[in-house]
């Protein structure tokens, strides 16, 4: 994302304060970024500066694996991307360029999420070919994005502060698998939001578990300020299953002292909550629950989300290999 964005903007991929003035007007939250006019105060070199800045350029910040678009709903449906990206009220995650169907992947994990209680934001599975304005990106492993409706923003396009706990953190984004345990994110969970904030979090860990995802770091978790000033967990997202792109996948954070998701036994969360100070009975409870649900539910529903068999093959054995 970051070389397709310099390249729009005919500035290089490591100019991080042009990408600034590239990106600024749609940043994740309520935080806007803009260029001091008459006086940018940068040294940069003849390349960046001979080049004024593609006033056409897709403007979306939010980095991944996946590419990403910020769209608007059309009136008579599908979505579009703006020229300039801004305002967008949709995130249109693509598919990868070399991971099969992930947006099918997400969206059922998604799904599955919402039906034992994790707040999820709306989501659609959408044809590309229901994309306007969609540049070409080359070969795409799969014919369908995922569109999730955007909760940092609300009605009338009013910004919503969110933070990814790398920023709680004050950790850089190359960094975002390390020095944080998910120990230390419930412990501040229960200091900042009390019970319902770690309920919520201790669902979604078990359920991270469950159905094998190894990519949940620092910057897929985020709180959020619905009224500018007290923290709340956000919705989830980017809850995928990697297992069936990275057989055996681990943990990206430690759990107590493991990154091992076969190896993770209720023992393992009664250690975790008495090291991070947590209400042992009450974490543990909520783990049972999430697995009873969570299982029930799949066993339920999974012939009918939109995995390949391999997919289905692959999370089922995980799910059934997990200890808790």
């Amino acid at each position: 994302m970051r070389n397709y964005l310099a390249q729009l903007g005919n500035i290089k991929p490591t100019a991080e304060f042009k990408l600034i003035t590239l990106l600024g007007e749609d940043l994740p939250g309520a935080v806007t970024v803009v260029p001091l006019r008459g006086n940018s105060g940068l040294s940069c070199n003849s390349t960046d500066t001979e080049q004024d800045e593609d006033k056409h350029a897709y403007r979306f910040s939010l980095a991944g694996v996946q590419l990403k678009f910020s769209a608007v709903a059309k009136p008579r449906g599908g979505l579009t991307i703006p020229a300039k990206g801004v305002g967008g009220d949709w995130i249109i995650k693509l598919p990868a360029q070399n991971y099969m169907h992930v947006p099918e992947n997400e969206f059922a994990m998604m799904q599955l999420a919402s039906m034992i209680g994790i707040p999820t934001p709306e989501i659609r599975l959408i044809a590309l070919e229901d994309i306007g304005g969609l540049p070409e990106m080359g070969m795409l492993a799969g014919g369908s994005a995922l569109a999730v409706k955007r909760f940092d923003r609300a009605l009338g396009g009013r910004r919503i502060h969110v933070e990814d706990f790398a920023q709680v953190y004050n950790i850089y984004p190359d960094k975002k698998y390390e020095g944080v345990s998910f120990g230390n994110i419930a412990n501040m969970i229960w200091i900042l939001t009390g019970e319902n904030g770690l309920k919520d979090f201790i669902r979604r860990l078990t359920f991270t578990i469950l159905i094998g995802n190894g990519d949940m770091h620092l910057k897929n978790w985020s709180f959020i300020y619905l009224d500018g000033k007290t923290a709340a967990l956000s919705p989830a997202y980017d809850m995928v299953s990697i297992i069936p792109y990275i057989p055996n996948d681990k943990l990206a954070l430690k759990l107590y002292n493991t990154r091992h998701m076969q190896s993770i036994s209720m023992e393992v969360f009664r250690k975790m909550s008495q090291k991070s100070q947590l209400p042992q009975h009450f974490v543990l409870q909520i783990v049972r629950d999430t697995v009873d649900e969570a299982t029930t539910l799949w066993k339920e529903n999974y012939r009918h989300f939109e995995l390949s068999a391999h997919s289905l093959q692959c999370i089922d054995k995980h799910i059934k290999e997990i200890r808790l």
